[in-house]
């Protein structure tokens, strides 16, 4: 029987397996002691992933940030940023009891205030001591791996410095300047790459953001041009030195579905069926067979929703789908548990998921 680090290992290099991985992200409620149960359940039985932020060694800008009185639930934060050739503002509304923020307007509304941002000098890297990386996996021992994040990918990056909708309407009028956007944020995140290889800090990695530029608001044209374009030489050069590349992508990606493939996704996260997307574990079992290990797919909500014998039986047709061939397959929610007050709820579904996952060892 494989280690959980020795199975995870596998799935991110395609190599064969004992049985699916099982796995579930861990962005819970802040401060809410209802999971408590969950996590030491899943850091027993679970393969596990730790994250650690590569890039906490670069100059960042300095941002001016005003606090305004909004209402009784929330505040507005607004953030100017000073660039060589003008301010620039974004605002948030900040829940003050606990609930989701909002961001309301973006640094970058026009083809001016990316000129601005483009005036900006590049982020370099300071240079720092990575022994955190090395204890916090020492730490995971055979427990898991160790993922160092890489924040969002060049389109999504721009994406947020936009807003979903003004990169959409920017991309038909002003597209070559979102080209510049991106391909500045890619030299930054080759920067980065370069210099976290340079000091020994890897395998596994991960980006996040592609979701942002996929249907229905952008077309498999946008997603190579945004996308593909700018991950391709990233992920390229962490194939080189051995690494691998975990992709958090939500959204109906069955029409861009080979640009993962293309630029050389190793892990893909979710891969959802309708209504939240638009494809079958079946279908992206077959478009990633040979080529990229699917993570996911169970709905979130089911995991508040439905029974654990809904759950044991979606798990045993996710199985069926997509782990044909004995390698490629993370079983997990497709996002992290996130009802405040709910995890006694949600906890008999997550043990059902991870059992079942468990007991296919014994199927064989």
């Amino acid at each position: 029987m494989m280690t959980r680090r020795e199975r995870l290992k596998h799935c991110y290099f395609g190599e064969e397996i004992d049985r699916p991985a099982v796995y579930s992200r861990t962005g819970y409620p802040s401060d809410d002691s209802s999971y408590d149960r969950l996590k030491a359940y899943l850091e027993e039985y679970s393969d596990l992933k730790v994250s650690w932020w590569g890039g906490q060694f670069e100059s960042t800008y300095p941002v001016e940030t005003l606090v305004e009185s909004y209402s009784e639930d929330f505040q507005r934060r607004i953030e100017i940023l000073h660039s060589p050739q003008g301010d620039l503002r974004r605002s948030f509304l900040v829940g003050l009891k606990g609930q989701p923020g909002l961001q309301e307007t973006f640094f970058v509304n026009t083809a001016e205030d990316a000129a601005k941002y483009l005036s900006l000098p590049l982020p370099q890297i300071e240079g720092g001591d990575v022994s955190s990386f090395f204890a916090l996996d020492a730490d995971m021992g055979d427990k898991g791996i160790t993922e160092i994040g890489l924040g969002l990918n060049p389109g999504g990056f721009v994406a947020e410095l936009c807003g979903s909708e003004n990169f959409a309407l920017m991309s038909i009028k002003d597209r070559e300047i979102l080209h510049q956007l991106c391909a500045r944020q890619m030299a930054l995140q080759v920067q980065r790459v370069k210099f976290l290889l340079g000091v020994g800090v890897g395998p596994f990695f991960s980006m996040l953001g592609e979701e942002y530029i996929v249907p229905p608001l952008h077309g498999p044209k946008d997603f190579h041009d945004f996308n593909v374009k700018y991950d391709k030489p990233i992920i390229d050069l962490l194939h080189e030195a051995g690494g691998r590349v975990h992709i958090h992508s939500h959204g109906s990606i069955k029409r861009v579905f080979h640009g993962f493939v293309d630029m050389g996704t190793d892990v893909l996260h979710p891969f959802e069926p309708p209504p939240q997307g638009d494809i079958s574990a079946r279908e992206a079992k077959e478009f990633a067979r040979g080529k990229m290990c699917l993570e996911g797919n169970i709905q979130i909500h089911r995991m508040y929703s439905a029974t654990p014998e809904d759950i044991r039986r979606e798990t045993e047709q996710l199985i069926a789908a997509a782990f044909d061939d004995g390698k490629g397959l993370i079983v997990c929610p497709t996002a992290s548990p996130y009802v405040r007050g709910k995890g006694e709820i949600c906890f008999p579904q997550y043990q059902a998921m991870v059992e079942t996952v468990l007991g296919f060892r014994t199927q064989a």
